[in-house]
C-alpha cells in the first residue's frame, strides 16, 4: 500500500493546478470555478454526468443569473433547452426551483443544520434533496435523475449503505464546496473535510479496483463508504483530496 500512496500522493501534487481544468481537459469544475453562487455551482454539479466535453458545453450555453430573473423569463429564455435525460421542463423547473430556494435560505444552512447533528453528510445531502422536491411540487423521470432519490433507510431511520446509489454528483459538489487548492472552491467553512465522502464515478471505481483500494464489485453507496475509509489511511484529515487523482489516472488510462 505504500507504493499505491506515493503514486496517489505524486498524482495529486501534479494536479493541483489551474492546468487541470481547460478544454482539452474539460470538467464540470471548468464551469463552476467561475462563480461564488452555491446554486450556480450545485447546478454544474447537478448536470456533471455524461461525457466530459459534453457537460462542459452545455453548461457553458446556460445563463446562470436566470437563478435571480422572475419565472417568466426563465420560461422564455429555457424554452429550447434540454440535456440528456432532462428535457426543457425539467431544467426550467430546477432553476424556478433554485431561484425560490435562494429567497429562502443558503443550501450552506440548510446542509449544516442536517449535518451537525453527528457531522454526517449523507445526513446534508438528504435535507437538500428533500427541499428541493418541497419547494419544486414537481417530479419527472428526468427532474428525478438530476436531483436523485432521496436516502432510504431502515426501520431505525438509519441511512442504509447497501442499496444506495454512489451519489457521485452530490459527493463531488461537496468536495468542490468544502476543499480549498488549487482546484476545489472551499466556498463552505463549517464542514470538516474528514467527513467528506469519496465522488465515485465509473473511472474512480474502476482504478480503485485495479490498485486494491476497493474490493467490492457493486457500484453503490457501501463501495463510497469502504474506498472513502481506506483512503483515510493515506490521509485521515482529507481522505477526499485523493479523488480527482483516482479520476484523471482512470479517464486518461494511466494504469
Amino acid at each position: 500500500m505504500q507504493d499505491i500512496k506515493k503514486l496517489l500522493d505524486s498524482e495529486v501534487c501534479n494536479r493541483n493546478n489551474n492546468c487541470e481544468l481547460s478544454y482539452d481537459k474539460p470538467d464540470p469544475l471548468l464551469v463552476a470555478s467561475r462563480y461564488k453562487d452555491e446554486y450556480a455551482i450545485l447546478l454544474c454539479a447537478l448536470f456533471g454526468y455524461g461525457k466530459a466535453s459534453l457537460i462542459v458545453k452545455f453548461l457553458d450555453s446556460l445563463d446562470f443569473t436566470l437563478l435571480t430573473q422572475n419565472e417568466k423569463i426563465i420560461d422564455k429564455e429555457l424554452n429550447n433547452y434540454y440535456y440528456r435525460f432532462q428535457n426543457s421542463i425539467d431544467i426550467k423547473m430546477i432553476f424556478k426551483t433554485f431561484r425560490r430556494l435562494k429567497q429562502i435560505d443558503s443550501l450552506n444552512n440548510i446542509f449544516f443544520d442536517a449535518y451537525k447533528k453527528e457531522n454526517n453528510i449523507l445526513e446534508g445531502i438528504d435535507a437538500l434533496i428533500e427541499i428541493i422536491y418541497k419547494v419544486a411540487n414537481y417530479n419527472s423521470q428526468g427532474f428525478t435523475f438530476l436531483v436523485s432519490n432521496r436516502l432510504k433507510r431502515d426501520k431505525t431511520q438509519t441511512i442504509k449503505y447497501i442499496g444506495n446509489a454512489p451519489y457521485k454528483r452530490w459527493n463531488m459538489f461537496l468536495r468542490w464546496m468544502v476543499r480549498r487548492d488549487n482546484l476545489d472552491l472551499g466556498l463552505w467553512e463549517k464542514i470538516d473535510k474528514k467527513d467528506l465522502l469519496i465522488p465515485l464515478d465509473t473511472h474512480t471505481f474502476k482504478v480503485s479496483q485495479k490498485l486494491k483500494l476497493l474490493n467490492r464489485k457493486t457500484y453503490d453507496l457501501m463501495s463510497v463508504v469502504q474506498l472513502t475509509n481506506k483512503l483515510k489511511e493515506f490521509d485521515k484529515t482529507d481522505p477526499v483530496k485523493y479523488d480527482f487523482a483516482l479520476y484523471r489516472i482512470g479517464q486518461e488510462k494511466l494504469i
